[in-house]
């Protein structure tokens, strides 16, 4: 009987170290979703048509 209560004991301990490793990961890929696409986005609006500098000769 008491070897059963161990590896009861134990498979608990491992389901929630797996959820907690499941729950690492998906917050580490949200972080990463998230930061790309803060890069796309301002990648896309340093493009824009509005804040473009003309390209002119310099005056001599």
């Amino acid at each position: 009987m008491y070897e059963y209560e161990l590896q009861q004991l134990r498979t608990a301990d491992l389901i929630r170290r797996a959820d907690h490793e499941r729950l690492v990961r998906e917050a580490a890929r949200a972080r990463r979703t998230a930061r790309s696409a803060a890069q796309n986005s301002a990648e896309h609006e340093s493009h824009t048509r509005g804040f473009r500098r003309t390209r002119s000769a310099r005056a001599a």
